[in-house]
């Protein structure tokens, strides 16, 4: 029996993440061989497309994570954590609670991590305007009044801003300022 006909099996000739029947093929999910069908999962063109796609991901497409990640196969477990760790980066708050609440085996996870922006020792670190590097969860404070626009107000010089969240960006972090949770430019903080 072939990989992807052990993949229809298993799948119900649906995508193991959206659910969709469009142009079904299977996708070996790294840094596995492909050989087995339990280094594959079955994904639609909408699912590839996006995966493969220069630039970020169609959060609204991968709400359906929600649903496929608690699957019992370990590919799809992988290739969901992925993604939903791609859109964590990214800010997207709901994508952040879905993966934090998905448990790995630990091997599952360590799967999941190989080539994740997780385990990149190669990203620009974060930096604060003194150099000191910054990391999720720090509390800074802003060295300068910043006008926040959209939001009607300025951020205040001297203002502590907690339990922050780094983004792709190395120049930029996200925070709560006066409960609005806003961008900020990592040359106007410093690490508290």
């Amino acid at each position: 029996m072939s990989v992807e006909t052990t993949l229809q099996d298993r799948s119900g000739n649906r995508c193991e993440l959206c659910g969709g029947t469009d142009a079904l093929m299977a996708e070996t999910v790294a840094p596995r061989s492909g050989e087995s069908a339990d280094d594959c999962v079955l994904l639609c063109a909408r699912c590839r497309e996006d995966l493969h796609q220069d630039g970020g991901l169609d959060a609204h497409h991968w709400r359906c994570l929600s649903d496929s990640m608690w699957t019992p196969v370990p590919a799809v477990q992988v290739m969901a954590w992925r993604i939903l760790d791609r859109l964590a980066q990214a800010g997207e708050g709901w994508a952040v609670d879905l993966r934090d609440s998905l448990y790995l085996e630990p091997e599952i996870q360590a799967w999941a991590t190989q080539g994740s922006s997780a385990d990149d020792d190669s990203r620009k670190p974060t930096l604060d305007s003194n150099g000191n590097p910054l990391q999720d969860g720090d509390t800074v404070t802003l060295i300068k009044d910043l006008p926040v626009k959209g939001a009607g107000f300025t951020a205040k010089r001297g203002t502590a801003v907690r339990n922050i969240s780094l983004t792709d960006n190395p120049e930029q972090i996200e925070g709560r300022v006066n409960g609005v949770r806003i961008v900020l430019l990592t040359q106007y903080l410093k690490k508290a």
